[in-house]
C-alpha cells in the first residue's frame, strides 16, 4: 500500500543491495524516519553526500500526507535486487495500511493479502499464528529482522514498522521450510528524528485499546525509541470472549549516520485472554446411543452446524491463555565502505504459553442428539531461541558484471518444553470411558462438562478440577547454516539471480517413552533470469527449492518427531525431509509515472516426501502434492487523492498420493488439499475528498477451505464477502480522528477449518473510533 510522506520527485541514485523501487522518492513522516525509498537507498547504505542531500529535501511533517508506492523498509540483506527486479511473488503491508484498517494483529495484518488463511495451531489449538502460504504451513517461516520466529503466539503490531509477505519455496532465503513461502516482520528502530506518535481507541465489544510511539535523538548519533500497548476488548458477537493485552518495546542505537552502528532492542508482551472457542461441523461420526436419547439432527454435509450467532460452547471459570513473549536484540553494522557492509545480530527469546480452552468436540456424534462434549485442550510450554548471525553484503564489478551479493551464516539453538493439563471429575478422568465424552451420564451435564448443543451455557459453574499432567516432552533444534546470494547484471536488460544455503539441522525428542534424535543436511537453491524490456519494467521465470526436516516446528507446530511408539521403532529418526519446488514465471511494472506498481504470478509447487499414513497402518515419506495457481496485484497510488492495495489469487491445491490405512488408502489422493482457498480477494482504497478527510473502503473474499476434503466425511468452511470502512479527519495540527466499521454486514463467516471436530467463527460488525496525536 505504501508509506505515508510528502510526493516528489528526484533523481535516481544507484541502488544498494535492493532496496529501490521505482524511480520516487519520500521521507518517512513523523517517528518512522528517512525510510528506503522508491530510486532512493535507505539512510544506513548512502553516502554522506546523499545523507545531506536526503536530510536537506526531507519534507516539512507538518506538511500533508499523500500515499506512494510500497517498498523494502529495512528488508533482510539476503535480498540483493529491487522489488521490481526480485524474481518472486512479494506483498507489502506498511505502517500506513496496518493503522488505515485498524490491523492489530499479525492474523488482521495479513487479510490484506489474498491465497492466505490462518490454521490452528498445534493439537487443533486455535491460540497462536499459524498462516497458510498458497496450501503451505508457514508457521515455522515466520522471520522478526530478519531471525526465525517458531514460538506459538499471537502476535501484536503495535511494534511493527512493516510486513513483508514473500511467497514461494524460500529454503535459500529462509533455512528450513518454505515451500510456500515466508512472512518477514520489521519491527519499529530508532531515527535520529525526535517524534511522538500516541493512540486511544474505543469501540463496541467492550473495546479499549491505547498505543504509544515515541522517539528521541539522545546524541548526534543516538536515539532511544519505547513503544507501548494496552488493548483490553471483548469480540463482537462471540460471546464471553475477552483479551487483555499489554506490550512494551524500548530499542536504543548509537554510531546512526556513522559507518558504526549499534542497537539494542528488547520486546515484551503477555496476554490474560478467555479465548474464543469454535463451532462443531455437522457430520460428525455417528455412534447410535442406547440410553433412548433421541436423534434431532440429520447428517450434514460438512459445513459448521447452523447456530445463532453469539453461540459459545467454553466454560469460563475453566478456560484462559495466559501467555508471553520476552526478546533482546543486539545488532552491530559496520560499512566498509559505500558499497560493503557487515551486519551481526544476536537474539534470545522466551515464549511462554498456559492454556486451557474447550474444545466442541464432535468426534463421537453427540451433536446429532443435541449435546457438545466440552473437551478440554491445554498446554503449559516454554520455548527458547538463542541465535546468532552474520550478513556480508554489498557490490561489486567482476569481468564487466556488476554484482549485488549477500552472504552470510547463522547459529541457532531453539528448543521446547510441553506439558498439559488434566481435568477430572469425582477424581475420575474425564477422557476415561465414554461417561463423558459420549455426554452418557446426568453428572457430564451436572458437571459442565457436557452442554446444549442450541443452548449452552458459559457460566455454568464446572465443577472439576485441572492439574499438571506431569509428563512433559522436549523438543531441541540446532542449525548451523551457511548462504550466498548475488544478482548479476549480465546485459542492461538481463540479470541473473541465484541463491544457496546449506543447513546443518540437529533435532532432539524426549519424553516418558524415551529420546529420538535425528540430524540432516540440508541444500536448498534458487535461481531466475530477468528481463527488463523497458527501466519500468521486469518478467522473470524462477526455479527455487525448498527442504522440511521431521521436527520443524520443534514441537510448537503439527509436525514433529515423537514417532517413537510405532511397532518398527522410532520412525521420526529414519524419516526423509520433505522437498519442494517451485517454477514461477511473472512480470512487475511501475505505471502511471513509477505511482503504481502492477504484478502478476503463474506458478506450480509439487511436494514430495511428506508423512503419510500407508495401507498397513505405518508411516512413510509416500506423500505427493501440487499446487498450481496464479495472483495478480496493484499497489500504490492511482492520482494523488486515489490510493488502492488490491491482490487476486486464485489456488489449485491437489493432493496427489495421500496415502491412508486400509479401506482409505487412497481415498484421498486427487481431492482437495486443506486451508487453500481456491479463490480469495483483498481489496483496501482510499481517497481523500477534501484536505483534513480522507475515506476508505476494503472488500475480502475468500471461497470455501476445506479442512480435510475427505469423500466420506469433508470438513469445510463455505465461501464469504466482507466489507470494511474507514474515515479519518484531520485537524488542529496534530490530531486526527479515525473510524473504522468492520464486517459491515455483519456476515457469519470462518476463519479457520480445523482438520476435524470444529471451525472458528470470525467477530460480527465492529465498529472502532481512534483518536491519533502526532509531534
Amino acid at each position: 500500500m505504501g508509506v505515508t510522506g510528502k510526493w516528489r520527485a528526484v533523481q535516481q541514485v544507484a541502488p544498494q543491495r535492493g532496496q529501490v523501487l521505482c524511480g520516487l522518492a519520500m521521507a518517512m513522516i513523523g517517528s518512522q524516519g528517512l525510510a528506503a525509498t522508491p530510486g532512493v537507498a535507505s539512510s544506513d547504505k548512502l553516502t554522506d553526500e546523499e545523507k545531506k542531500k536526503a536530510e536537506q529535501d526531507r519534507p516539512n511533517p507538518h506538511h500533508e500526507h499523500i500515499e506512494v508506492v510500497g517498498l523494502w523498509h529495512e528488508m533482510s540483506p539476503k535480498f540483493t535486487a529491487s522489488l521490481l527486479d526480485t524474481p518472486k511473488s512479494v506483498s507489502i503491508i506498511s505502517r500506513q495500511l496496518l493503522t488505515q484498517t485498524a490491523s492489530n494483529t499479525l492474523a488482521d495484518a495479513l487479510r490484506n493479502v489474498p491465497g492466505i488463511t490462518m490454521g490452528a495451531g498445534e493439537g487443533g489449538n486455535p491460540v497462536g499464528d499459524r498462516p497458510f502460504l498458497r496450501g503451505f504451513d508457514a508457521q515455522s517461516s515466520t522471520f522478526v529482522d530478519g531471525l526465525r520466529d517458531v514460538g506459538a503466539q499471537s502476535r501484536e503490531t503495535f511494534n511493527v514498522e512493516s510486513i513483508e509477505v514473500v511467497k514461494g519455496d524460500t529454503g535459500s532465503i529462509a533455512g528450513r521450510g518454505g515451500a510456500g513461502g515466508a512472512i518477514l516482520i520489521n519491527t519499529k528502530m530508532p531515527t535520529l528524528k525526535n517524534a511522538i506518535d500516541a493512540n486511544l481507541g474505543f469501540g463496541n465489544a467492550d473495546y479499549k485499546r491505547g498505543t504509544f510511539d515515541g522517539n528521541w535523538r539522545i546524541t548526534d548519533t543516538g536515539a532511544f525509541r519505547l513503544n507501548l500497548m494496552g488493548d483490553d476488548q471483548g469480540v463482537a458477537g462471540r460471546g464471553p470472549t475477552h483479551y487483555r493485552r499489554f506490550g512494551v518495546a524500548p530499542s536504543v542505537s548509537f554510531g546512526l549516520g556513522t559507518p558504526n552502528r549499534v542497537t539494542v532492542m528488547y520486546y515484551h508482551m503477555q496476554n490474560d485472554d478467555l479465548p474464543d472457542v469454535g463451532i462443531p461441523y455437522n457430520n460428525p461420526t455417528f455412534n447410535a446411543r442406547t440410553d433412548g436419547a433421541q436423534r434431532v439432527m440429520a447428517t450434514g454435509s460438512g459445513a459448521p452446524v447452523k447456530v445463532p450467532f453469539d453461540t459459545w460452547y467454553g466454560l469460563e471459570n475453566r478456560d484462559a491463555n495466559q501467555d508471553g513473549i520476552d526478546m533482546g536484540t543486539l545488532r552491530l553494522e559496520h560499512d566498509f565502505s559505500s558499497t560493503l557492509h557487515l551486519r551481526n545480530t544476536t537474539r534470545y527469546s522466551e515464549t511462554t504459553q498456559n492454556d486451557r480452552w474447550t474444545m466442541p468436540d464432535d468426534s463421537q456424534g453427540n451433536i446429532y442428539y443435541g449435546y457438545v462434549y466440552r473437551r478440554l485442550n491445554s498446554r503449559i510450554s516454554t520455548f527458547d531461541t538463542a541465535t546468532n548471525q552474520t550478513d556480508f553484503y554489498g557490490s561489486f564489478d567482476l569481468a564487466g558484471f556488476k554484482n549485488q551479493f549477500a552472504t552470510g551464516a547463522e547459529f541457532t539453538r531453539e528448543q521446547g518444553k510441553n506439558d498439559t493439563y488434566t481435568a477430572t471429575v469425582n477424581g475420575q478422568a474425564v477422557t476415561s470411558g465414554t461417561n463423558f465424552t459420549h455426554c452418557a451420564t446426568a453428572l457430564a451435564f451436572s458437571s459442565g462438562t457436557c452442554t446444549s448443543l442450541l443452548n449452552p451455557d458459559p457460566g455454568q459453574l464446572w465443577t472439576g478440577d485441572l492439574k499438571h499432567t506431569g509428563n512433559p516432552n522436549s523438543t531441541r533444534f540446532d542449525t548451523k547454516a551457511v548462504y550466498l546470494f548475488d544478482t548479476i547484471t549480465l546485459l542492461k536488460q538481463l540479470q541473473a539471480n541465484v541463491g544457496v544455503r546449506y543447513d546443518n539441522v540437529q533435532s532432539t525428542y524426549r519424553s516418558a517413552a524415551g529420546e529420538y534424535g535425528r540430524g540432516d543436511n540440508l541444500f536448498t537453491y534458487q535461481g531466475a533470469l530477468v528481463y527488463k524490456p523497458r527501466s519500468n519494467g521486469s518478467i522473470y521465470a524462477s526455479y527455487a527449492t525448498s527442504a522440511i526436516p521431521p521436527g520443524n516446528s520443534v514441537g510448537q507446530g503439527s509436525d514433529d518427531i515423537s514417532l517413537g511408539a510405532d511397532r518398527s521403532g522410532n520412525i521420526g529418526s529414519v524419516l526423509k525431509p520433505e522437498r519442494d519446488r517451485t517454477i514461477e514465471v511473472g512480470t512487475k511494472w511501475n505505471v502511471l509515472h513509477n505511482r503504481l506498481l502492477v504484478s502478476g504470478a503463474l506458478f506450480q509447487i509439487d511436494a514430495t516426501n511428506f508423512k503419510i499414513t500407508t495401507a498397513t497402518g505405518g508411516i512413510d515419506n509416500g506423500g505427493t502434492k501440487r499446487v498450481r495457481g496464479f495472483e495478480i496485484g496493484l499497489n500504490g497510488q492511482i492520482t494523488r487523492e486515489w490510493a488502492i492495495n488490491a491482490g487476486y489469487s486464485y489456488l489449485d491445491a491437489r493432493l496427489i498420493k495421500a496415502g491412508g490405512a486400509g479401506a482409505a488408502n487412497g481415498l484421498m489422493d486427487g481431492r482437495h488439499a486443506p486451508n487453500t482457498p481456491a479463490n480469495s480477494l483483498a481489496l483496501w482504497t482510499t481517497y481523500r475528498i477534501i484536505k483534513p478527510v480522507t475515506l476508505g473502503a476494503g472488500v475480502y473474499y475468500m471461497s470455501k477451505v476445506y479442512g480435510t476434503d475427505s469423500p466420506t466425511a469433508p470438513k469445510f468452511v463455505p465461501g464469504y464477502w466482507r466489507f470494511d470502512f474507514m474515515a479519518t479527519y484531520k485537524f488542529m495540527k496534530h490530531y486526527s480522528l479515525q473510524l473504522n466499521m468492520q464486517n459491515l454486514a455483519n456476515m457469519r463467516y470462518f476463519t479457520q477449518a480445523y482438520t476435524t471436530h470444529y471451525a472458528m467463527q470470525a467477530p460480527g460488525r465492529t465498529a472502532l473510533v481512534n483518536l491519533n496525536v502526532h509531534f
